[in-house]
């Protein structure tokens, strides 16, 4: 490996622990964690990448989200369910009125991005929830 290697790798590590913990913590991100420890990955350990392509839990949301942008519906209410009450409790504490607001549009405009994304083509199940 060469340095920027491995810069990228220790990153996608970084990334990936962080994406670990938010499967347990509540308020820590998952889906974008994992996204870019795979992006990492890509460009450092082709084996890492592949490693987790093929994981269980983490394979199918990467492979949607490169294949056409997509997100799980449920995937997509989980990261709203943990995002609207985690800008809330801070915006609550900050003092500083111009950061409240920062954080609030940051917060609406991270939640209209996710809520517009696709769903997958492959999920029968989630396509038939929205027309019905």
């Amino acid at each position: 490996m060469n340095p920027k290697q491995i810069i990228y790798f220790v990153i996608g590590l970084g990334f990936l622990g962080i994406g670990i913990a938010g499967t347990i913590l509540p308020g820590v991100p998952t889906t974008p964690c994992v996204l870019a420890s795979a992006w990492f990955f890509s460009k450092s350990s082709k084996r890492m990448e592949n490693w987790l392509l093929n994981h269980k839990i983490f394979g199918k949301l990467i492979k949607d989200w490169r294949a056409n942008g997509s997100i799980s519906k449920t995937s997509k209410r989980n990261a709203v369910l943990v995002i609207i009450p985690t800008f809330a409790v801070s915006i609550y504490f900050i003092p500083v009125y111009p950061a409240k607001v920062g954080l609030g549009v940051f917060c609406i405009l991270l939640c209209a991005f996710l809520l517009t994304r696709p769903l997958p083509i492959h999920s029968t199940h989630e396509q038939k929830d929205i027309t019905s």
